[in-house]
């Protein structure tokens, strides 16, 4: 009898002793994520050459508003971190990034399937290394500017990144999706037809409205920095001002909402998307409006809070490219009147005279990133067109996977097998600009999202 008694007094306390335990474990995986952003001007302090359009004619003439680089480091309770970098720029090439990227190993330890590097692809940013060097016809004296500036982006990225890392601070991280409307298929719908279009509800083609948004906020609920996404050209604007163009403005506009919050910005699959109508900055400022309230209204919504524990991979698939060129038709192409194939054929000519044959493949990036319970967040390179993030995320999970584009090394369009097989802009003749030696191979679209799904099911599977 007196044993029966002690089981009842002491079975509740127990209990409550086990409830505490849980609770406080809950407690302190959730303090346990920790974040830092950070955010330095990336403008020119001179007026070099702008990237974007083949049709520049003279530099820069002065500022819209500034360029920015800005970092995010996220950390995961068991001391993972991941790292995103955003740009406003046109692109990055495969040489700066490497740079970056090794350095951030040497210096923090980051692998590469910790760090993203995407671009805004702003048409009103500066020429930035090797990218489209084949659009550009430079003297000497922009040369040295775009070296120049080259260098100090990559000086000012590892500061950014490492300004991030040491704010890095106990976090709460949560995640949505919303939506914007204004990208428009440019290859399916005619510009000036656009507004009529629009307003007969008779636009066509594919398109990606989505607007991933990631809110980071600090212990005592306030925001600290906001992450979004949005397929869709950064075109509006194609003056001699430098600008981020409606992706700048959206980020303006959400610091300006939240201050003490840094915005970053990632483009998603927009290569076959534009802003449309455009070419006013009114119209720029409208659209980064439009993407910053319906990110606004996610972040005062219903977010899903993210815990769990962050994965990360990475590779570098071998792209095909059809049917290279031989030298003699480089040589033929060289003397072209048409002075970016005949650009593109030249610089391949003394690529191919330096000792290094032209390559049959392409080191192409592919990585994902599981952010805990929250989403699966897929990384390509180049300008990939939307056929890409619509068909990743019926595969996937359009409710939980997001997909930029622009990230770690703008090498090319990536077109899908359809516009491929269609050509035009995007499948074909924009290859000459980015100044590789032919089109893509048939089995491109395979070969990425075969590797996408590969990768998704190792993070998903990660414990």
């Amino acid at each position: 009898m007196v044993r029966s008694a002690c089981t009842r007094v002491i079975l509740p306390y127990v209990f409550g002793f086990v409830i505490v335990v849980v609770s406080t474990s809950t407690a302190i995986a959730m303090d346990s994520w920790k974040a830092g952003a950070a955010k330095v001007v990336i403008t020119p302090s001179q007026l070099m050459w702008m990237s974007g359009y083949g049709s520049r004619d003279h530099a820069a003439e002065g500022k819209l508003h500034d360029l920015w680089a800005k970092a995010l480091v996220i950390e995961d309770p068991t001391g993972e971190r991941l790292l995103l970098i955003t740009l406003d720029l046109v692109g990055i090439d495969r040489q700066l990034s490497l740079a970056v990227r090794d350095e951030l190993a040497e210096q923090h330890k980051l692998e590469k399937r910790q760090v993203a590097i995407c671009c805004s692809h702003t048409h009103t940013g500066p020429v930035v290394g090797r990218n489209l060097r084949a659009m550009y016809f430079l003297d000497e004296a922009q040369t040295k500017l775009v070296d120049s500036y080259t260098d100090e982006l990559q000086a000012k990225i590892l500061a950014v990144a490492g300004d991030a890392i040491s704010k890095l601070a106990p976090a709460e991280l949560s995640w949505a999706n919303a939506k914007a409307t204004f990208a428009v298929n440019r290859r399916t719908n005619v510009e000036a037809d656009v507004p009529r279009l629009i307003s007969e509800g008779a636009l066509k083609g594919p398109v990606d409205h989505d607007a991933p948004v990631l809110g980071v906020r600090d212990k005592q609920g306030e925001l600290k920095a906001i992450v979004c996404g949005y397929a869709c050209h950064a075109t509006v604007l194609s003056f001699f001002q430098w600008s981020g163009d409606w992706p700048g403005f959206a980020q303006i506009e959400l610091e300006k909402a939240h201050p003490g919050a840094i915005a970053l910005f990632w483009a998603g699959c927009g290569a076959d998307q534009n802003p449309l109508p455009r070419r006013d900055v009114t119209l720029a400022e409208k659209y980064g409006r439009e993407l910053a309230t319906a990110v606004d209204q996610a972040l005062a919504g219903k977010m899903t809070p993210i815990t769990g524990q962050i994965a990360a991979s990475y590779a570098e698939i071998d792209l095909p490219l059809a049917t290279l060129p031989t030298t003699e038709e480089l040589q033929k192409q060289a003397e072209s009147k048409d002075k970016f194939f005949a650009s593109r054929a030249k610089l391949l000519l003394a690529q191919i005279a330096g000792g290094k044959p032209l390559s049959q493949t392409y080191p192409y990036p592919v990585q994902c990133w599981r952010l805990g319970n929250g989403p699966t967040w897929i990384t390509l390179g180049g300008e990939v067109v939307v056929d890409f993030s619509l068909r990743i995320k019926q595969e996937l999970g359009a409710d939980r996977t997001w997909v930029a584009g622009y990230t770690n090394d703008v090498m090319a369009y990536i077109p899908s097998r359809r516009v491929l097989n269609e050509g035009g802009y995007e499948g074909a003749s924009a290859m000459v600009y980015y100044g590789l030696p032919t089109t893509w191979a048939p089995e491109v679209e395979e070969r990425i999202v075969n590797e996408v799904k590969r990768q998704a099911t190792e993070v998903r599977a990660a414990k």
